[in-house]
C-alpha cells in the first residue's frame, strides 16, 4: 500500500503557509505601530517578515487589507470577550439594570487583559489601534466602525436602561468619546510616563491608568444633558 505523502506534504505546506501569514502580521503590527499606515511601506513589510512581494499579495491582497487583518486579529476577541463579560454580568443582576460602573468594567477589563498578554500583541497593539483612530484615512475609519458595531450596540443597550435620562443619539456621542478616551489611553506612553512618575517602581501602571480612566468615564456618561436648545444651534438642525 502506497504511503500518502501528498496529503502529508499538504498539512506541511498549510503549516508553511499558516507560519508566513502570521510572520508578515507580527512585522506589520510592529510597523503600523511604529510609523503609522501611510509610512509604513510594503518594501519595509517584506523586509521586516522575511518574505517577498507575492506572499503579502497572496495572504491578504493589498496593503490596506493587510492592515484590516492585523486589527482583526486583535479586535475579534477582545469584543467578543466585552460581550461576553456583559452578559455575564446581566444574568448575574437578575434582569436588573446594570450601573454604568458596571457596565463600564465589562468594556475596560478585556482591553486591561489586552493590553498584558504580549501574545496578544499587548500594548504594542493598543498603540497600533491608537493610531488608527487618529488616521484619516476613511477606510479605516469606517473598518473601525464596521468592527465595533456589534459590540457598541449591546452596551449602548445596556447604558440606555442605566441612564434614562440619554437619549440614543445623545449617548452614540458620549459612547464616541468614551471609546476615542479608552483608545488614547492604553495606545500612547505619556498617561502610562506620567504613572510611573506618580507611582515609581509600581509595575501594574496600565491599571493604575484604568482605575483613574473609569470614574472620569462614567462621569461624563452620567454628565445632565446639556440644554437642547444650544446643542440645536451647534448642530445645525
Amino acid at each position: 500500500m502506497p504511503t500518502p505523502r501528498p496529503a502529508r506534504r499538504s498539512i506541511a505546506m498549510d503549516a508553511l503557509s499558516q507560519d508566513t501569514k502570521t510572520r508578515i502580521l507580527d512585522a506589520a503590527e510592529t510597523l503600523f505601530m511604529e510609523h503609522g499606515f501611510e509610512a509604513t511601506s510594503l518594501r519595509q513589510l517584506t523586509g521586516a517578515a522575511g518574505v517577498n512581494l507575492a506572499a503579502v499579495n497572496y495572504h491578504f491582497g493589498t496593503k490596506e487589507e493587510l492592515f484590516q487583518a492585523v486589527l482583526t486579529r486583535r479586535l475579534d476577541p477582545m469584543n467578543q470577550e466585552r460581550i461576553d463579560l456583559l452578559d455575564r454580568y446581566l444574568r448575574e443582576s437578575r434582569a436588573k439594570p446594570l450601573s454604568c460602573e458596571k457596565i463600564l468594567s465589562a468594556m475596560l477589563i478585556p482591553a486591561l487583559r489586552l493590553a498584558r498578554d504580549e501574545k496578544r500583541g499587548g500594548k504594542h497593539f493598543l498603540r497600533v489601534l491608537g493610531r488608527a483612530y487618529a488616521d484619516p484615512a476613511p477606510f479605516i475609519r469606517h473598518f473601525l466602525s464596521a468592527q465595533y458595531a456589534e459590540m457598541i450596540n449591546r452596551f449602548k443597550d445596556a447604558f440606555l436602561e442605566a441612564l434614562p435620562h440619554l437619549t440614543r443619539q445623545e449617548l452614540t456621542w458620549r459612547l464616541h468619546f468614551v471609546m476615542g478616551a479608552l483608545s488614547y489611553t492604553l495606545a500612547g506612553t505619556d498617561a502610562l510616563k506620567l504613572m510611573a512618575q506618580v507611582a515609581p517602581g509600581e509595575k501594574d501602571n496600565d491599571e493604575m491608568v484604568l482605575q483613574r480612566l473609569a470614574p472620569f468615564l462614567a462621569a461624563g456618561l452620567k454628565a445632565p444633558l446639556g440644554d437642547p436648545r444650544k446643542l440645536e444651534l451647534v448642530s445645525g438642525d
